[in-house]
């Protein structure tokens, strides 16, 4: 063997890089399951989003108390609802938040204010997570971040009708910054399980919804795709999250949630037929060629041989 050959990485570097991967991979899966939200909410016909928003959290929180059950046992969820500590429970009212103000916000205004806002969740992330716990952004991430809310803009730009509503333009920002700041709380305290965190989150908001929903009588069409759109797209995409979230910096956790917004359009189009415009089109032929390019130059850095004693996720102080 050569004098020049690269030294195997050392165990810790070995784990790091492993439980960077597996985070990206949990945050993409989490993107990949809410993208189904806008087709799902197609096919459910109770008029009072409240109630939607009601059994949708109920459904969720059975889910991620059931996921902790059979993964920890009654005792370990416990000591996980215990132990997620003011981070947790500041998770919680992010996500409670975020979720809530989402159909607050679209009747107040367009949806495609509303997607725009959340384009911005990356840069508002990478600034939280800078300024105060100074974890650094790579350029090229920057440059990602910039692509992927110029191509949202073009996505949504022939949607803009001219309205302005301050309120829900205001909620809109709101779900932007409550989401960015769950990413960040997340990433900072990566020792913490927030799967409890995610499960009171839903508690709240149907605890919320409830105090606002004009009835809770359904149909039980509606109620089988309210158990969709809880469990297994609010459920399963929350579980995914606060899993790998806590392994890859805020700003490409944040980034990676861009794909909801990209295949979200693409399932409704195949099962509903709603045919993209051309400027949805071109706008997420953007977002998707920045995303492939920076997550291909990021699995390039992560087989590159890694000097001892340097990790490969930005620490933060």
């Amino acid at each position: 063997m050569s004098d020049r050959a690269v030294p195997p990485l050392p165990p810790a570097a070995q784990a790091s890089r492993s439980e960077e991967r597996l985070g990206f991979l949990l945050v993409f899966l989490s993107a990949l399951f809410w993208s189904f939200g806008g087709t799902i909410a197609r096919f459910i016909e109770t008029p009072d989003s409240w109630t939607v928003i009601f059994w949708r959290s109920i459904w969720a929180a059975v889910f991620l108390f059931g996921y902790m059950m059979l993964r920890d046992g009654l005792r370990g969820t416990l000591a996980l609802f215990r132990g997620m500590g003011l981070p947790g429970v500041a998770v919680a009212v992010c996500f409670a938040t975020a979720s809530s103000s989402f159909v607050v916000a679209i009747s107040y205004t367009t949806v495609a204010n509303v997607v725009l806002m959340q384009a911005g969740v990356p840069l508002i992330a990478a600034l939280l997570a800078f300024i105060f716990f100074r974890e650094r952004v790579a350029p090229a991430t920057w440059v990602a971040i910039f692509a992927v809310i110029c191509g949202v803009a073009v996505m949504v730009s022939d949607s803009f009708d001219g309205a302005v509503s301050p309120v829900g333009d205001g909620l809109a920002l709101l779900i932007a910054f409550a989401f960015s700041t769950a990413t960040v709380i997340t990433r900072r305290f990566a020792h913490v399980r927030m799967t409890p965190a995610t499960c009171l989150g839903t508690i709240i908001a149907a605890l919320f919804a409830a105090s606002q929903a004009s009835g809770f009588a359904v149909s039980t069409h509606d109620m089988a795709w309210l158990f969709t759109f809880g469990a297994l797209n609010l459920g399963l995409g929350l579980a995914c999250f606060a899993s790998g979230a806590r392994h890859i910096a805020a700003a490409f956790a944040a980034l990676l949630g861009t794909f909801e917004t990209l295949l979200g359009p693409v399932w409704v189009w195949l099962v509903h037929g709603e045919v993209p415009s051309t400027r949805t089109l071109v706008g997420g032929a953007v977002i998707f060629a920045a995303l492939l390019i920076h997550i291909g130059l990021e699995f390039q850095r992560m087989s590159r041989p890694q000097r001892p004693g340097v990790t490969g996720l930005p620490t933060p102080n």
